[in-house]
């Protein structure tokens, strides 16, 4: 995307902040995350990962949206796109659909203030228009 800025990068750099944070936050236990009750309604040597408990535990913990988890054959099937192709993807999404929060008319004052002071400590004029905005 540029030369010395990628937002495609930035994003991917994003995921991995998050990855690595979940990881150092570690994993909380408690009885909920335990699942015992889980674990006595299944029984030894059974199934697990496809019990909804287990489901919903795994995707509080990690669930990137870069990294594709699927086996190579599903993965060739869905196009082969790697996690750069899904990070250039997932920019032009953020730059279609983003929204700047919309600052209070007090916030713009104060801008509009400090915007003013520094233009005055620089002997900057301003123009009428300006001066309306």
């Amino acid at each position: 995307m540029g030369i010395t800025f990628d937002l495609a990068q930035l994003v991917l750099d994003n995921e991995v902040a998050g990855l690595i944070k979940r990881t150092v936050n570690g994993i909380e236990v408690n009885d909920e995350t335990l699942s015992l009750d889980t674990i006595k309604e299944i029984g030894p040597f059974k199934d697990y990962l496809a019990h909804e408990t287990t489901y919903r535990h795994m995707r509080l913990t990690t669930s990137p949206k870069l990294m594709d988890r699927r086996m190579r054959p599903r993965w060739e099937a869905a196009g082969s796109k790697d996690a750069y192709q899904r990070a250039c993807e997932e920019v032009l999404r953020i730059l279609e659909n983003y929204e700047p929060p919309r600052l209070s008319d007090e916030v713009l004052q104060k801008v509009r203030d400090i915007v003013r002071g520094a233009e005055a400590e620089l002997g900057i004029v301003e123009t009428e228009s300006e001066i309306s905005g």
